[in-house]
C-alpha cells in the first residue's frame, strides 16, 4: 500500500489468535485501491491486506458482522495452508450460511420454511421506476445473502441473477448514501450492455472500469448516469 494514501482502517473491533480484525473504509478502497474489494478481504484474496488483518468494509447497518468475521477465519486459515481460494471460498461459504440459518434469516424469508422465498420480500424501497420499465430497488442485503446468493454485493439485476424479478436493477442497502450512485451506474450500464446482447464478463469489466473512473471524476457520474436511462 503506497504511504501516499489515506490508511483505510476506522476501528479494531476484534481479535482472534493472532488476527486483527479491522472495519475499514470500503468506499476509500474501491477508489483507489481495488475496485473489486467488496464486503470483506483477507490477505490470500487481497495482498495489500497484511497477513495478520481481516478487513470488513464499513455497513450501513452494521448487523452482518459476526457472519463476515466466521467466513474470513475459515478462508484466512486454508489459504495460508495452501487450499486454493475457490476451495477456501466454497468451505468458508459453508460456514457463513450456517451461521446465517442459526440467525432465523432464512426461516423469516421461507415463512418458517412453508414456501420458497420471493425476491420481491426483500424489497426494502423503490429508488425509481425508469423510462424504459426497469425498477431500481434498494433491497435488504442481508437476506438476499441468506436466502438467494450468500456472494450477493452492492447490486445485481435480472441479466445475472435468476431471483432478481424481471426488469429490476437491486442495490444493495448496505452500501452507504456516498457510494451507491456509482453502484447504480455499474448495474445500469451493465444490464443495458447485456440487454444488447453482451456476454456478463465484457459488460461487467467495461462497468467497472466505468465506475472507477466516475469514482475519480465524480463530476462525471451524473452524466453517465443519465446515458443509461437515469433521467
Amino acid at each position: 500500500m503506497s504511504a501516499k494514501l489515506k490508511l483505510p482502517y476506522l476501528e479494531k473491533v476484534d481479535e482472534r489468535g493472532n488476527l486483527q480484525v479491522w472495519v475499514v473504509d470500503g468506499s476509500y478502497i474501491r477508489g483507489h485501491i481495488d475496485e473489486e474489494f467488496t464486503n470483506f478481504g483477507q490477505h490470500y484474496s487481497f495482498p495489500f491486506i497484511p497477513k495478520n488483518e481481516l478487513w470488513i468494509d464499513q455497513e450501513a447497518k452494521n448487523d452482518e458482522r459476526r457472519f463476515f468475521i466466521d467466513h474470513l477465519l475459515v478462508e484466512h486459515q486454508l489459504m495460508a495452508k495452501g487450499v486454493p481460494y475457490n476451495k477456501a471460498l466454497t468451505d468458508a461459504d459453508k460456514v457463513e450460511r450456517r451461521e446465517r440459518r442459526r440467525a432465523g434469516d432464512v426461516r423469516r424469508l421461507t415463512h418458517h420454511g412453508r414456501q420458497l422465498p420471493d425476491g420481491r420480500e426483500v424489497h426494502e424501497r423503490l429508488w425509481k421506476k425508469l423510462e424504459n420499465g426497469v425498477s431500481v430497488w434498494i433491497v435488504n442485503g442481508r437476506l438476499v445473502r441468506s436466502a438467494f446468493d450468500i456472494d450477493f454485493t452492492e447490486g445485481g439485476h435480472d441479466y445475472v441473477y435468476e431471483f432478481v424479478p424481471e426488469n429490476e436493477v437491486w442495490i444493495d442497502d448496505d452500501i452507504e448514501e456516498k457510494e451507491r450512485g456509482y453502484v447504480l451506474l455499474h448495474e445500469l450500464h451493465e444490464r443495458n450492455r447485456m440487454a444488447s446482447g453482451w456476454p456478463y464478463n465484457k459488460a461487467h469489466a467495461e462497468s467497472s472500469r466505468l465506475e472507477y473512473r466516475c469514482r475519480h471524476h465524480p463530476e462525471e457520474l451524473h452524466e453517465n448516469l443519465a446515458a443509461e436511462g437515469w433521467g
